[in-house]
């Protein structure tokens, strides 16, 4: 007798796919320490930081999103949901990190709190994405 409870497990990302998902999690996650040291030092070199490792963040993660995009749309009959709230989240995550681009493009004294608590926001997201992008994406066969 064969057991049919089993669930479908999802495959892994391309390797390419997972390479790039990796970028904006230490990125942004970075970036809001800097963001941190900055609030408690108020050393300006922290905002440039914070700037650059937020650029490198978007850069990955436009390159992850654009892929999650092609992703989504060749998958056909086997798109599910997880594939339209990867792409969501991805695509929040990059909007947000791009509006905290344009906070930190600011004088650093101005770009707090906001950079701050964006930073925050943006890290979680990219938290998110990877948990649901590396939890395996492409559902049914094996």
């Amino acid at each position: 007798m064969t057991n049919n409870l089993q669930p479908k497990a999802g495959r892994a990302l391309h390797p390419l796919h997972a390479i790039l998902l990796a970028f904006p999690l230490p990125l942004f996650l970075g970036a809001l320490l800097s963001d941190w040291a900055y609030s408690t030092s108020y050393q300006v070199q922290w905002t440039n930081f914070a700037s650059w490792l937020i650029a490198g963040a978007l850069v990955g993660g436009g390159f992850a999103l654009l892929w999650a995009l092609v992703e989504w749309v060749i998958s056909g009959p086997a798109r599910t949901t997880r594939h339209a709230v990867y792409f969501l989240v991805l695509l929040v995550m990059w909007m947000l990190g791009f509006i905290n681009a344009l906070v930190h493009a600011k004088d650093a004294w101005a770009a707090m709190p906001a950079g701050l608590w964006l930073s925050a926001i943006v890290t979680v997201l990219a938290l998110v994405a990877s948990l649901v992008g590396y939890s395996g994406l492409r559902g049914g066969v094996k």
